[in-house]
């Protein structure tokens, strides 16, 4: 029993001491233009892989409560609605969502699906 306490204490004793190496990038990064660093959201780093991340979170969650929207609409009305103002007027929605910068909210009528496009 002592040996493997002893062979854990050295695996754990190797494993926080590493080698001591420390692992260089081969590439400096480039310095970044004054467009770059201008803004954050632009800089195709951290944050800016953050500011997407959001933005397409945001896109999915507001398509998939209208997608869902259009279906109960579909469900209880026995169609599928002519245009997304439809679901305001008929009272399923109060009104309908902000589609995020740049985008628009697209109705394809024939399938009953939402979608967010480019303007």
């Amino acid at each position: 029993m002592r040996n493997f306490c002893g062979l854990i204490f050295l695996a754990g004793a190797l494993v926080v001491s590493g080698c001591g190496k420390e692992k260089t990038p081969e590439h400096p990064p480039a310095p970044a233009s004054p467009a770059q660093s201008a803004s954050p959201a632009s800089h195709d780093g951290y944050l800016g892989t953050l500011v997407k991340g959001q933005q397409v979170a945001v896109k999915g969650i507001d398509t998939a409560s209208l997608n869902q929207e259009v279906q109960l609409f579909n469900m209880q009305e026995g169609r599928l609605p002519k245009d997304l103002n439809e679901l305001v007027t008929m009272h399923y929605l109060s009104k309908l969502p902000d589609a995020p910068a740049g985008m628009k909210l697209n109705y394809d009528a024939a399938q009953g699906k939402v979608t967010v496009v480019p303007q």
